[in-house]
């Protein structure tokens, strides 16, 4: 089953690097999950499908190109596997979220086929742009 993930939420982190994932979201990590660093400064959370899809793709990569492997490690290196806890709740690595610069407070987002998880300022700049004009730009690129 492919979930579309949308919405935007924010929640505390408790001391223990835990967060708590909408309960709109949870039904599709009810199994194992990946977790790992995002292209911005944010944490990408991927269902296990999710995953193998985006891990197929990467490993499309050329091993002899320095580029590419910088990007996998980035990504692999950077990865965790997570389960939900009682609670609804993950267990964020220490460095996922001084990569996110992620302390008390985090911003989850469905972005269609993954959540990302920001720092709320980080995530309001990156937000703060012309969204009519970005995207007749993008669309003059695809014709």
């Amino acid at each position: 089953m492919r979930h579309s993930f949308l919405g935007e939420y924010q929640y505390n982190i408790d001391s223990k690097g835990r967060l708590i994932i909408p309960a709109d979201f949870r039904e599709a990590f009810q199994d194992e999950f990946v977790i790992t660093k995002g292209y911005d400064p944010c944490i990408f959370v991927f269902t296990s499908k999710a995953w193998q899809k985006f891990e197929s793709d990467l490993n499309q990569l050329s091993m002899y190109d320095r580029e590419a492997r910088n990007l996998l490690r980035f990504f692999f290196g950077g990865a965790a596997r997570c389960s939900l806890d009682r609670q609804g709740r993950i267990k964020i690595p220490t460095h996922l979220l001084i990569y996110a610069k992620i302390t008390k407070e985090a911003k989850i987002t469905g972005i269609s086929d993954r959540l990302e998880i920001w720092n709320p300022t980080a995530l309001d700049e990156i937000n703060n742009f012309d969204a009519a004009k970005l995207a007749s730009q993008l669309t003059a690129e695809m014709h």
